[in-house]
């Protein structure tokens, strides 16, 4: 290679005669004028040895040619394959396109503002839940196509209060709304019935408030999400190891500040970061609505004498003046309000454990103040004369007068 180099430069630098070069390098003359008639660099290459599945090759192309998907195990037993399968099969994948037609894969791609893929991911990780209570509530997940823009928010249940509520939360702070939304059978999406999909009422009404598309995957095939499915575990294998968390809230609070790192690194499919095609992902998408969508908990009762309200198997207590009068209960992902006639009776934080009774203390308090005003201002029973009579008189009724 240092020769062949050298001689070039002679030669064409130089302007040095082929004579001049075989004495100066002491190679011979054949040798430089190869060099010089040589635009690429010698390179050894040894002979090709023959192989032991050479004497087999007809036999496997007539094979091939009769059955192009025949297994190479198969194959081997067909022509008597006595040596090491790994030879045969290496053969069998090189003349096995020569039979078969092409099937290349289609890529798929996304257009700017097109569709975000939606999922739940339940992180395995006990969440400690209030009341001395863990546990391992779903997490929505969101993935933007074209930016590859990934957020999320743990949720208090599955439900599809809190999974409308949970969508909401993420759009808003995306700040517009991608034309699709991608979905599995999740029961409080929709699923497929008849071989058709079918949309929750729920569900129905938030999209028809957004004004978007919902995209329901067929059972069994979660290669339809791939890129959100692609987020839980990066979501498990990144963002969970070494960490612990004390609350709901302080998960939430990890984990925005993780995803802010996270649209930040270089995306390998992408070449680039996702918060690079966030701008032009949410030009093209759809503005949020003008008016914010009914989502989260909504009833309507008239309020028992213990005053209390059950909400997603937890009780709250309410002011006890709304006391046989109907109220309304709300509930976001973080408050539960209760209102009688416009005016607010209660507020609590949302409990995310289960079967827990919530008290506020005013409540308690002005219970206890009205039980005592009804006890002093309600009056006592009046006394009435009874009439009593012997007991003769009933004897004489039953005719018992001369009984024994």
């Amino acid at each position: 290679m240092e020769d062949w180099a050298e001689i070039r430069r002679l030669h064409r630098a130089e302007a040095m005669p082929i004579k001049a070069i075989v004495r100066k390098l002491g190679i011979s003359r054949n040798a430089v004028r190869g060099a010089l008639a040589s635009e690429e660099p010698p390179k050894y290459e040894r002979p090709a040895k023959g192989s032991l599945v050479d004497a087999f090759d007809p036999e496997i192309r007539r094979l091939l040619a009769g059955w192009p998907t025949m297994p190479a195990t198969v194959i081997a037993e067909r022509i008597g394959w006595p040596h090491s399968m790994t030879v045969l099969k290496g053969r069998v994948r090189e003349l096995r396109p020569l039979f078969t037609p092409p099937d290349p894969a289609s890529r798929t791609t996304y257009q700017p503002g097109g569709l975000a893929q939606c999922d739940l991911w339940f992180p395995p990780v006990d969440v400690p839940l209030g009341f001395g209570h863990t546990g391992r509530p779903p997490v929505l997940v969101m993935v933007c196509g074209y930016s590859r823009n990934l957020d999320a928010s743990l949720l208090p249940s599955r439900q599809a209060p809190d999974l409308l509520a949970g969508h909401w939360l993420l759009l808003s702070r995306l700040g517009r709304v991608p034309r699709a939304l991608v979905w599995d059978n999740e029961a409080a999406v929709g699923s497929w019935r008849a071989g058709r999909p079918k949309l929750t009422d729920d569900f129905e009404a938030f999209r028809g408030t957004l004004g978007i598309r919902v995209i329901q995957c067929r059972p069994r095939d979660p290669e339809a999400k791939g890129l959100v499915e692609r987020a839980n575990g990066y979501l498990e294998t990144s963002f969970l190891p070494g960490r612990r968390f004390t609350s709901p809230c302080d998960f939430n609070t990890q984990l925005q500040a993780w995803l802010v790192l996270a649209n930040s690194r270089q995306h390998r499919a992408l070449g680039c970061r996702p918060v690079d095609r966030l701008e032009a992902d949410r030009a093209a998408m759809l503005n949020l609505p003008p008016v914010t969508p009914t989502v989260g908990w909504r009833t309507s009762l008239r309020l028992p004498r213990d005053h209390y309200v059950r909400l997603d198997s937890n009780d709250y207590s309410v002011h006890p003046s709304a006391v046989g009068r109907r109220v309304e209960v709300a509930a976001d992902l973080d408050a539960v309000t209760v209102s009688c006639a416009g005016r607010q009776v209660a507020r609590h934080a949302r409990c995310w454990a289960r079967h827990q009774s919530i008290t506020d203390a005013e409540h308690l308090a002005a219970a206890k103040a009205l039980r005592h005003e009804r006890a002093t201002t309600v009056p006592a029973p009046v006394a009435t004369d009874v009439e009593t009579r012997a007991l003769s008189a009933y004897d004489a009724a039953f005719g018992l007068d001369g009984a024994a």
